[in-house]
C-alpha cells in the first residue's frame, strides 16, 4: 500500500549495516548502493531531514582478526575507516540523482570528508542535505549502533530507522524457527530483558534515556523507508510504553 499524507517524522536517522552495501561480486556494489540512494531520495524530496550512520562489515570484520591476536583498538580503527568508504559510496550515489549530501567523519581526513561538528551537521540538515556520518564515534570499543543512537540524539532526530534483512523483531530467528512470531511493539526494557538482538545495550540505553524510538524494518522492500516515515505500521517499534488509561507515553521504571 502506498503511503499518503504528511510524513510522521520530520527528521530521522537511518542506520545501515555494512552488509547493506554488499553485492554478489563486490563488497560495495554499485547497483545496491544506487537502490539505497533512491530509497533515501524519496523521503529527502518530501522535505524530511535525513541523516545516515553506516557500518563497515562488508569490508572489514574486526572480530575475526581479534581472535587471531590483533589488538582490539587497532581492529576497531580499521573498521571505522571501512565505514568512511561506504559513506563516500553512498554520498556519490545520492549526488548522482540530485540529492545534495555531506560526509562527516569522526576521524579527521580533510581531503575526503568534513570533520564531525554537531552544529554544522544540523545546519546541513536544515538546508535539505543528507548527512552521512562515518568513522563511528571516533573511539574504539563503540559500535556503529551506539554511533547511531548518539548522533540521533545530538541532531534532534525523532526516530532511528534500523534497516535489516527481516521485517522486524521476532521471538526467535524466523529462518531457523518456523514458529517465530514478530513483535509489533516493544519497550526498551523488554528488549534488554529478553536479550533480543536489536542494538547493543549501550545504544539501547541511550535511546531509552532520551525517549528516542527505534523502528526495525526490512530495507529490501522498495518504498519501506517512506512507509516508515509516513507512520505506516510496518516492522517493529521499540519505544517508551504507552499508559492505556492516559493514552500518553509513560516513564519506564
Amino acid at each position: 500500500m502506498e503511503s499518503n499524507g504528511r510524513p510522521a517524522y520530520r527528521r530521522i536517522l537511518l542506520k545501515l549495516s555494512g552488509e547493506a552495501f554488499l553485492g554478489r561480486d563486490s563488497s560495495v556494489d554499485a547497483v545496491t548502493t544506487a537502490a539505497m540512494a533512491e530509497e533515501i531520495a524519496q523521503v529527502a524530496r518530501e522535505g524530511v531531514s535525513v541523516a545516515v550512520v553506516v557500518g563497515g562489515g562488508n569490508i572489514w570484520r574486526g572480530k575475526a582478526h581479534e581472535a587471531a591476536g590483533m589488538d582490539r583498538a587497532t581492529a576497531d580503527y580499521m573498521g571505522m575507516l571501512a565505514t568512511v568508504i561506504n559513506a563516500l559510496a553512498l554520498q556519490d550515489a545520492l549526488e548522482r540523482i540530485g540529492i545534495p549530501s555531506r560526509v562527516q567523519s569522526a576521524i579527521q581526513m580533510q581531503q575526503v570528508a568534513e570533520p564531525y561538528i554537531r552544529r554544522r551537521a544540523i545546519r546541513h540538515l536544515e538546508k535539505g542535505r543528507v548527512v552521512i556520518f562515518g568513522a563511528g564515534t571516533g573511539n574504539p570499543y563503540f559500535t556503529t549502533d551506539t554511533t547511531a543512537a548518539l548522533r540521533a540524539v545530538e541532531i534532534g532526530a525523532q526516530a532511528i530507522l534500523k534497516a535489516t534483512k527481516v521485517d522486524g523483531i521476532y521471538t526467535a530467528d524466523p529462518k531457523l524457527d518456523p514458529t517465530a512470531t514478530r513483535f509489533e511493539r516493544l519497550d526498551y526494557l523488554e528488549v534488554l530483558q529478553r536479550g533480543l538482538q536489536v542494538m547493543d545495550s549501550t545504544a539501547l540505553t541511550l535511546c531509552m534515556d532520551n525517549g528516542l524510538p527505534i523502528i526495525v524494518f526490512d530495507m529490501n522492500v522498495p518504498g519501506n523507508i517512506r512507509r516508515v516515515v509516513h507512520g505506516d505500521p510496518i516492522g517493529t517499534t521499540v519505544s517508551t510504553p504507552v499508559r492505556p488509561e492516559a493514552g500518553l507515553a509513560g516513564k519506564v521504571t
